[in-house]
């Protein structure tokens, strides 16, 4: 009978390299100095908030009022508060806006706009290419649909009847 010889491969390292050193550092590009004011306006639905913003603590203050008073929801004021999240400028800014029309829904959604505007106006260089990716430079365009002549709303026609 043959004899059946198998032979064994060495086993293949892996090219790994192992250093003390730690990965470099990203660069962080510099904001310059934060002393600059800005204005923008916003708008979402019925809502027209006109925004002005200088460099102080964080304070925001809405038609006089403060943002825990005007826009007790939460969800509301993260909504406001996200462009200075995403810029990584929380309490860099004081805001001071008016706004008029529409609801509360309405008005902060053109509060962030406003802020955003705001914000790219100020230093476009670092903030626009953030901004507009988290898609807070964009103009919500959705507005309630006019009524037409004949129906009871925009769409909503009375029953039909064959007889």
């Amino acid at each position: 009978m043959a004899d059946n010889k198998v032979e064994e491969t060495p086993e293949v390292e892996a090219d790994t390299s192992y250093s003390t050193e730690s990965e470099p550092v990203k660069a962080v590009r510099s904001r310059g100095n934060l002393t600059q004011p800005g204005s923008g306006l916003g708008r979402r639905k019925e809502a027209v908030a006109r925004v002005r913003l200088v460099p102080g603590t964080g304070k925001i203050t809405v038609n006089k009022r403060s943002i825990e008073d005007y826009f007790p929801n939460k969800l509301h004021q993260q909504l406001i508060n996200d462009p200075f999240t995403v810029l990584e400028l929380q309490g860099a800014y004081d805001v001071t806006a008016s706004i008029d029309g529409g609801g509360i829904a309405g008005q902060a959604g053109a509060l962030r706009l406003g802020i955003s505007r705001a914000l790219n106006e100020m230093d476009t260089d670092n903030n626009r290419a953030i901004l507009k990716k988290a898609g807070f430079l964009r103009r919500d365009s959705r507005v309630i649909e006019s009524k037409k002549a004949g129906l009871k709303k925009a769409r909503k026609a009375s029953q039909f009847s064959k007889r």
